[in-house]
C-alpha cells in the first residue's frame, strides 16, 4: 500500500527552480533512498514533502489525503517526521529538554525513556546542554526526537554525514530498528553503502529531476549510474 505519493512536483526558491516534476512513491513499511550528488535536490525534496518549502505545482499525498498545502506543523502531526541534515538540536537545552519538547508537542508520543533504551550513549547525556555534544551525539538527539513523537514516515536527510564510522554502524543498527518497528523511511545518503545497506529501493537525482528508480540490487550493478551520477567506482560500491 502507497504511503506517500509525491506528484510531478515543481519547487522553487524565489525564482530559481530547484526541483522540476519530482515524481516518487513509498510503501508503508518500506525503505527507500534517494541518492545523487550534493546539490541534486535531494535536501528540497524532503523540505517540500514536510512543507517547509512547499512545491508550486504538483500533489503529494500521505494515505491517499493531500498535504501539499498543509503546514509543517500540520504534516508533522500526521504523522511524517523529518531528521534534518543541520540537525537543528536546541544548543542551550539539555538533551532530556530537548526530548521532552518533542514528546510534549506530540498527540500520541512513545514515552521519553524508550528512547535512552534506543540510544543508550544518550543516557548518561541526559543533563548535558546539546552545544556540548559531539556531532554524532547531536546526530543521535535528533533521531530521537523525531522518534518519539511515533512517526508513520521518517525522513532522514544525510544522516551519516560528519560521523565517525563507529558511530555510523550504531545508527545503521539504530535505523533497522525503527524499520522492524515498521516505520517507513526515506533516506537521502552520500554514503551509499549505508543506503544500500538499508534500503529495498532507490532513486537517483539530477540536477532537480529524477534520472533513474528501481531495486538497490539494479543500482549497485550499474556501474554507469554509480559512475555518473554519485561519482562511486565499482570498487567503492
Amino acid at each position: 500500500m502507497t504511503i506517500l505519493d509525491v506528484d510531478n512536483i515543481n519547487t522553487y526558491y524565489g525564482n530559481s527552480h530547484v526541483l522540476h516534476g519530482i515524481s516518487l512513491e513509498i510503501n508503508e513499511g518500506e525503505v527507500v533512498t534517494l541518492l545523487g550528488r550534493n546539490g541534486a535536490g535531494k535536501t528540497t525534496t524532503m523540505r517540500s514533502i514536510v512543507g517547509a518549502s512547499p512545491p508550486r505545482t504538483g500533489s503529494i499525498t500521505y494515505r491517499g489525503e493531500e498535504i501539499s498545502g498543509l503546514s509543517p506543523d500540520e504534516i508533522n502531526e500526521l504523522g511524517i517526521s523529518l531528521v534534518p541534515e543541520d540537525r537543528r538540536v536546541f544548543p542551550t537545552l539539555t538533551v532530556h529538554e530537548n526530548l521532552r519538547l518533542a514528546h510534549n508537542l506530540a498527540s500520541d508520543p512513545r514515552p521519553v525513556e524508550e528512547m535512552y533504551e534506543l540510544f543508550p550513549a544518550l543516557d548518561p547525556l541526559r543533563k548535558n546542554d546539546g552545544q556540548n555534544l559531539s556531532g554524532g551525539e547531536q546526530q543521535m538527539v535528533s533521531v530521537a526526537r523525531a522518534l518519539v513523537q511515533a512517526p508513520d514516515v521518517l525522513l532522514l536527510d544525510e544522516p551519516t554525514e560528519g560521523l565517525a564510522p563507529v558511530i555510523v554502524d550504531d545508527l545503521r543498527e539504530i535505523v533497522q530498528t525503527v524499520v522492524d518497528e515498521n516505520v517507513t523511511v526515506l533516506l537521502t545518503e552520500q554514503n551509499v553503502d549505508f543506503a544500500f545497506d538499508l534500503a529495498e529501493r532507490g532513486y537517483i537525482m539530477d540536477t532537480g529531476q529524477i534520472v533513474f528508480d528501481g531495486t538497490v540490487e539494479e543500482i549497485r550493478d550499474r556501474d554507469d549510474l554509480l559512475e555518473t551520477y554519485l561519482s562511486v567506482g565499482t570498487a567503492d560500491a
